[in-house]
Formats: C-alpha cells, sequence, structure tokens
C-alpha cells in the first residue's frame, strides 16, 4: 500500500499563517505539525511508502518531513503548475509511482487513529463519512445508495452525507479512477477536483461508505478551523 497525501495547495484561506510554509507544516500541537502527525500516525498502522504531492515551499516540507527521520520510504512529486491547477493535477503528475493500493488523504486532513485504523480494516475500497455531522454547505458530501458511494462533491445534497477524503483504494478501484483522472487531465480539464473523475466512473468502482460518525476526521480550511481542531486534540490528549 502507497499512502497519497495531497500537499500541492496554496492555503490561501490561511492568510498569514502559511506565508513561509505550506498548509501541512501548521502547527496543531506542541509536538506536531499536520504533516508529521499524518505520518506518525501512518507510520504506527505499519504504513511504509508514502507519495506526496507538493506546490509552494516544496524544498521546505522535504526538509521538514526529511527532520523527522521516519523509517518510511517517502518521495515527493511537485506540481509545476500548483497555482492554475486543482489536485487532480497533482495526481496525474505522480500516477506513474501509484501502482498499488491507495491510501488518499488531503494534506490539511487531521483524524483520530481510531479512523485511520477502521479504514485501514476494510476489505473494499471505502471513504469516510459521517452520518451524524450535518450536511456541510461548502464542503464534500458522498451520495450513498445501495450501500455504495455513488458521486463525491460539494453540490449533492439528496440521498448525501457528510464526507471527508480519506480513502481507502483496492487497485482495481485506483486504476479506474486514475485512469479517469488521466483522460480529465489530457483533456484539459485539469482546474476541478479529482472526484470530477471519480464521478464519471462510480458505476464500475466498489467504494463503500465508513461511517465515523462523531470520531475525528476535519480539514483544517481556515483559522476557526484550526482552533476547533486544537481544541479537540487537546481533549483527545486529555480525555
Amino acid at each position: 500500500m502507497i499512502a497519497l497525501i495531497l500537499d500541492s495547495g496554496m492555503g490561501r484561506r490561511m492568510g498569514s499563517l502559511t506565508k513561509d510554509h505550506p498548509k501541512c507544516m501548521t502547527e496543531i500541537t506542541d509536538e506536531d505539525t499536520i504533516i508529521s502527525r499524518q505520518l506518525k500516525l501512518l507510520s504506527a498502522y505499519g504504513i511504509r511508502k508514502v507519495l506526496i504531492t507538493t506546490g509552494p515551499f516544496e524544498d521546505i516540507l522535504e526538509s521538514h518531513v526529511r527532520a523527522l527521520g521516519l523509517d518510511m520510504d517517502i518521495r515527493f512529486v511537485n506540481n509545476p503548475i500548483y497555482d492554475k491547477t486543482n489536485y487532480i493535477y497533482s495526481i496525474f503528475n505522480a500516477r506513474e509511482h501509484l501502482d498499488d493500493d491507495i491510501l488518499l488523504m488531503h494534506g490539511d486532513l487531521v483524524f483520530d487513529a481510531r479512523v485511520l485504523e477502521a479504514a485501514l480494516k476494510q476489505q473494499t475500497s471505502c471513504v469516510t463519512v459521517s452520518s451524524t455531522l450535518p450536511l456541510p454547505e461548502k464542503d464534500f458530501k458522498a451520495v450513498i445508495r445501495d450501500g455504495l458511494v455513488k458521486a463525491v462533491g460539494v453540490g449533492f445534497f439528496d440521498e448525501a452525507m457528510a464526507c471527508q477524503p480519506l480513502y481507502n483504494l483496492r487497485l482495481k478501484d485506483w486504476r479506474i479512477w486514475l485512469d479517469s483522472i488521466a483522460s480529465f487531465c489530457e483533456e484539459g480539464n485539469t482546474g476541478c477536483y479529482a472526484e470530477n473523475a471519480l464521478n464519471k466512473v462510480t458505476d464500475r468502482v466498489t467504494i463503500a461508505p465508513l461511517d465515523v460518525k462523531d470520531m475525528l476526521v476535519s480539514e483544517i480550511d481556515n483559522e476557526e478551523d484550526l482552533n476547533m481542531i486544537r481544541s479537540r486534540l487537546r481533549g483527545m490528549e486529555n480525555g
């Protein structure tokens, strides 16, 4: 299995917090940044191969990751036009390194270790959803029919659940999605979400919803999110 961490975004909504480093290097505890916590959890659960897509501050990010001294095979693939494309193009650039089962996550995603453990235990491809959280207006939702994910995106509300981009993808399903990503990018559709390409092929893949309910799995988009995550992590440490 390869963990694919998408860190090519610019983090504009974080304001001055990302003026000198990528968003994934934002400190979330006294000991960890977002990326260091992700990697330590992955290592603890036996993930040894990691591919990180990069955008701005790629050298700073690579130095930060290398300094962690983790016993992992970590590779970096830069998106040279990160300011003009979305992460679909970053995945496209990295595609030759991704011929295996994939644990896919966004670089600003913070999650409970129990969520990672549950995702890794699934026998089929899955993505994390929550049946207890209200449907967000501007964030991802997953359309669920017959126990399977039929679409992922911002604009879905019917038959939908709140969804966060932590995927465990079996190679068969991943290859189908990756081929669709390649088709999108080769046709010049590089400014959309990778999930747009997924939604074209959900009739050919088997991705189950993994309902994590109230367990922590959340992206950090702005300072309000950051403060919420810091508070929840402190509560987990003290609980």
